[in-house]
Parts: C-alpha cells; sequence; structure tokens
C-alpha cells in the first residue's frame, strides 16, 4: 500500500514538473529618456534632507487647534544666532508651557539649534527642513504647570504662509 501511494506520489510531482511554462504578459517599453530628464513626481513629496547650514528665521505666529491646543511663537535667528525666542503653548484641562529666552543659552548652533535651560535640563532644539522650521522641546517639565509637559508637540512654522501648527 505504501508502494503505491510513494509511486503515486512521484507520478504527479513528475507531472507537475513537466508542466508548460506560462509566458509573462508582454511589457510595454518606452524609449529611454535622456540624460538629465525631470521624472514626475509620483505622489506628495517629503521633506530633503536637513541642510547644514546657519538658519535664518524670523516668525511670529498663532495657532490653534479644534482640541483647544494653543500657543503662539516668536522667534528671530539670524546666521545660526537667536536673538528672540519666546513660546506659549495651552492644553485644554492640562495645563501651560512657556519658554523665554532669558531662561536659555545658547549651546550648539549646527546642525541644529540648541538651548539649554539655565537652570534646568529642558533642552529646545531648532532647526529647518524644506520650508518648515521646528521647535522641539525635551524634558520641559519645570517650564510647564500641572501635566503639560507630557503633551508638548513640536511648533511647526510654515516660512511660506507665515502660520504655525
Amino acid at each position: 500500500m505504501r508502494a503505491r501511494l510513494a509511486a503515486g506520489f512521484a507520478i504527479l510531482l513528475l507531472g507537475a514538473c513537466a508542466a508548460p511554462e506560462k509566458t509573462p504578459p508582454p511589457v510595454a517599453t518606452t524609449p529611454a529618456e535622456p540624460a538629465g530628464a525631470a521624472k514626475p513626481a509620483a505622489g506628495p513629496q517629503k521633506p530633503g534632507p536637513i541642510p547644514v547650514r546657519p538658519l535664518n528665521v524670523r516668525a511670529e505666529c498663532s495657532f490653534r487647534d479644534e482640541t483647544g491646543y494653543n500657543g503662539a511663537l516668536k522667534l528671530d535667528v539670524a546666521e545660526a544666532k537667536v536673538r528672540s525666542f519666546a513660546a506659549k503653548v495651552n492644553i485644554p484641562k492640562r495645563g501651560s508651557c512657556r519658554f523665554d529666552l532669558k531662561d536659555f543659552r545658547q549651546t550648539k548652533s549646527l546642525p541644529a539649534i540648541e538651548l539649554s535651560q539655565n537652570k534646568g535640563r529642558c533642552i529646545v532644539r531648532v532647526w529647518e527642513q524644506g520650508e518648515r522650521v521646528t521647535v522641539a522641546f525635551q524634558q520641559c517639565e519645570k517650564m510647564c504647570s500641572g501635566n503639560a509637559h507630557s503633551y508638548l508637540w513640536p511648533i511647526l512654522n510654515d516660512r511660506n504662509k507665515g502660520s504655525c501648527a
């Protein structure tokens, strides 16, 4: 009985190998594009790499979302030196956070600006990517009331529109 089963299996296996090959459907060919030709965008473009150059930005904007999360940013940077910085973020039912340049010292300028809190652990980083300038916060519990620091997001400034989010 086992011999019959083994023989039947072998015949099925050999039969599967002997099946004719399926040919793939024809592929449409297009002439090669000339060198340097621009290719059309396939969809939304991601921001490019962060440039390693001195940041120059002036921003004064405010924002508010549908949950009531709101704030304002004032930022002036020339050749990677922060001349003014103030930010306030209100987080409904959580508290608020306030940042002012007088409470910080600039500790880095390239590739991203870094402001370190004079008497604390808070670090504020500022960098550009495409037309956006990002202001991000790390370990800033003492700059916030309640537990707002747990809900604090970076502030994004769109240079083209002059808006913040």
